[in-house]
């Protein structure tokens, strides 16, 4: 699907860096997987209740370890 955007150049380029790509639509798209992996990550912190220590850090170490 084509979308026009107007996005912040600086901002983009640091994403650019910081994610290892080339392009800018593979920026976008990789932006968009991680908010909506980081958003999963966060309902399931919530669903497990208070008094946790799961963070999204020990998630992750999880995810790896498994």
């Amino acid at each position: 699907m084509r979308t026009t955007l107007d996005l912040n150049e600086k901002l983009l380029s640091q994403a650019m860096a910081a994610a290892h790509t080339k392009t800018k639509k593979a920026t976008v798209e990789r932006s968009l997987r991680e908010l909506i992996r980081t958003a999963h990550i966060e309902r399931l912190i919530a669903r497990r209740g208070e008094g946790t220590t799961l963070t999204l850090r020990t998630l992750s170490r999880m995810r790896r370890d498994a």
